[in-house]
């Protein structure tokens, strides 16, 4: 039986990155597979190649932009929100963390589809390349002035170790979100909180290499 077409976008609306991710979203779900070209997701949805080409380069450009998304809509919501005006590096983590899982939530149903779909986890930690370098720069923005080193060559190799350590902990926070199957997800706002306050312990009182060491190790397991 032929694939229904989704209905078109009325004629008055921009094409713009935002909605063209929003429909790709959508064709997966419906689709439970990703689009086969972009001619035929184009075609389905009632704008050309060329408009598409306008914004994305690829269907996987355009799945890896996804994640970025969810990331800048958290950034932009707690900006406009002023809730980190004043405060220190730890409580603007968990501002982040807290708000991008709400995002995720909203978009759970996708969330687990990309990151569940290919039996090689690997390629679902490919899908995040291209979010971990916005997060990595988002945690060097909010870290600014956290750490006291005076050499410049020690303060950037912290600083390099504090933002590998960062996109770990969102990785194992994620997995555990995926994996969270208590009302409201109640359980991962524990994760969050328990996790930073002990990653930041650990900061305090142990070199950085060894909490990036062992948190590989965590990944290494839990993404199994």
């Amino acid at each position: 039986m032929a694939t229904k077409m989704k209905a078109l976008p009325p004629a008055s609306e921009e094409l713009t990155a935002d909605k063209i991710t929003e429909l790709y979203m959508h064709y997966c779900l419906e689709n439970n597979k990703k689009p086969e070209s972009v001619y035929l997701f184009a075609k389905a949805h009632g704008f050309t190649e060329r408009e598409f080409y306008k914004f994305f380069t690829s269907i996987d450009s355009l799945e890896k932009r996804v994640f970025v998304s969810f990331h800048n809509l958290a950034v932009n919501l707690i900006n406009q929100s002023g809730e980190i005006d004043g405060v220190g590096f730890r409580d603007k983590l968990l501002a982040y963390y807290f708000t991008l899982v709400e995002i995720l939530t909203a978009n759970r149903s996708y969330v687990v589809f990309a990151l569940k779909q290919d039996k090689n986890r690997l390629n679902g930690i490919l899908k995040l390349k291209e979010f971990r370098n916005s997060f990595k720069e988002y945690i060097h923005e909010i870290s600014d002035g956290y750490l006291k080193a005076r050499s410049e060559r020690i303060r950037k190799a912290q600083q390099d170790a504090l933002e590998e350590g960062a996109w770990i902990q969102l990785l194992l926070t994620l997995k555990f979100w995926i994996d969270d199957e208590s009302v409201g997800f109640e359980k991962t706002d524990l994760f969050i909180e328990k996790s930073i306050r002990a990653t930041f312990d650990l900061i305090d009182t142990t070199p950085l290499e060894s909490v990036i060491d062992f948190g590989k190790f965590l990944i290494k397991e839990k993404l199994k």
